[in-house]
């Protein structure tokens, strides 16, 4: 979507000028650049471990490469159950016709997203002599491809979430909210959860990721950009990774040469945002929250870090709050719980207090050398001797070439009674012992009990 110049004051109001005239300034994306820094990501830390130590991205990085405010307040709120906090209670998609005068049709949308196709034909270009309210309508539109796209956009790459309604529907108060430290929660969640092995691919604002990795390494930054404006990232307009060449050191401090300093616009340097680059906090974006360590990597600030001087300085990081008189989950919190959680994992039974059991008498009798009385366990047959016998005589037909081992059978296993393949087994009989087992009768036994079973017939010489 084209940047038209009536949007600009709005924009500005939003605090998204320097990312939209970044817009039309994008670069293509190095896939295996990318892809080798976020095998090196450590999600337990957010840092990249390298030879040299550790680094990442933080705040500071967040306003210099995109020109992002990253004080203010934090960006979150509702993803599904829009009825229940729009003003009047109206349904989500009644409110979209009224902030943008359109409803999509249903094959463009999939729950609660937009296709980009669509938003790109339907606002590709407001009209000329549009009122204002046509020219507010075009702007939430296309603020809401900027964030959907270029901030925040997810693993599909081409749908618009609706969650940007209740920012959109109050253009004069974007400004208020940091977008910045919602950007970089976001692409350290996309980076921790495409460290798992089994996620195959990369959303958030990569562009971002690159831009730093070229600011940051000069080794493998693209040669031929040395042109330097504002956002820092523009620097890099035009690059593809087909056709350009690269020339790992690390520049700890790529921020302070004059000639960046030149071109930062004084809104990124006021005191108020600058304090916040060395804040470790909480970064939020929706349901989203990640730390900002930037404890770890000190150097990126011309600081040091030795970590006996935290032991040292323990007194000085002692956590305020205030006793409440009942420290439990909040009311908000069992709600949610009770409607998302896993309320059992196993029976009810055995979730139970155990204290509600009543405890027999002879428990609390018991010494503490006395075990309890074990149940008698019935008398069994052992299934495997009956097992082992009959795998012993379902041979293969072709096993026996002379009547000798046929002959050895009859007289071990005398419950067959026929050999043709057609075995029949007798349980009584496998139960009387066989010589060579543990308890068998005598071989001589055997022989007397075959005379008073019924005859087998002979089988001729040669034949199994």
């Amino acid at each position: 979507m084209r940047l038209d110049e009536r949007y600009v004051p709005y924009l500005q109001m939003a605090r998204l000028y320097h990312l939209a005239r970044l817009n039309d300034r994008w670069f293509r994306l190095d896939e295996p650049l990318v892809s080798a820094f976020v095998e090196r990501w450590r999600p337990e830390t957010h840092t990249f471990h390298m030879p040299f130590g550790e680094c990442t991205i933080t705040l500071q990085d967040v306003a210099y490469q995109l020109g992002l405010p990253v004080d203010g307040d934090y960006v979150s709120g509702c993803l599904t159950d829009f009825h229940l906090y729009i003003e009047g209670g109206r349904p989500a998609w009644q409110w979209f016709h009224e902030l943008l005068g359109v409803l999509p049709p249903e094959n463009q949308v999939q729950k609660f997203a937009v296709n980009c196709t669509w938003f790109q034909e339907t606002f590709a270009e407001c009209p000329d002599g549009a009122d204002e309210e046509t020219v507010r309508r075009f702007v939430r539109a296309y603020i809401m491809m900027l964030l959907g796209t270029q901030l925040f956009a997810d693993k599909s790459g081409n749908r618009i979430h609706i969650r940007w309604l209740p920012y959109v529907a109050r253009l004069e108060e974007m400004g208020r909210y940091s977008w910045g430290s919602a950007a970089l929660a976001w692409l350290y969640r996309c980076m921790c959860r495409v460290a798992n092995r089994h996620v195959v691919k990369l959303a958030g604002p990569l562009q971002l990721l690159q831009s730093w990795i070229f600011w940051r390494f000069p080794t493998l930054r693209p040669s031929g950009y040395d042109e330097i404006s504002w956002p820092l990232a523009s620097r890099w307009s035009g690059y593809n990774p087909g056709i350009s060449n690269k020339g790992p050191r690390f520049i700890w401090m790529p921020y302070s040469a004059l000639d960046v300093i030149q071109v930062v616009h004084p809104e990124v340097l006021e005191p108020r945002h600058t304090m916040l680059w060395r804040c470790r906090t909480s970064l939020i974006y929706f349901a989203v929250v990640e730390w900002h360590q930037v404890d770890r990597v000190l150097p990126q600030f011309g600081g040091y870090a030795d970590w006996h001087d935290h032991w040292q300085e323990r007194a000085e990081h002692i956590l305020q709050f205030d006793i409440v008189p009942d420290p439990g989950p909040s009311h908000d919190f069992l709600t949610w719980w009770y409607q998302h959680g896993k309320r059992f994992l196993s029976p009810e039974m055995l979730l139970g207090d155990p204290r509600g059991i009543p405890i027999p008498d002879e428990a609390t009798q018991r010494g503490a050398g006395r075990l309890p009385d074990m149940d008698r366990v019935e008398d069994v047959p052992d299934r495997r001797r009956i097992e082992r016998r009959a795998r012993l005589v379902q041979m293969p037909r072709g096993g026996c070439s002379s009547f000798r081992p046929v002959q050895w059978r009859l007289a071990v296993f005398p419950h067959i009674s026929h050999i043709d393949g057609s075995h029949q087994y007798s349980p009584e009989a496998c139960n009387d012992g066989m010589p060579g087992y543990k308890g068998g009768k005598s071989r001589t036994a055997y022989e007397n009990k075959l005379e008073t079973r019924q005859p087998v017939p002979q089988l001729e010489q040669g034949k199994s």
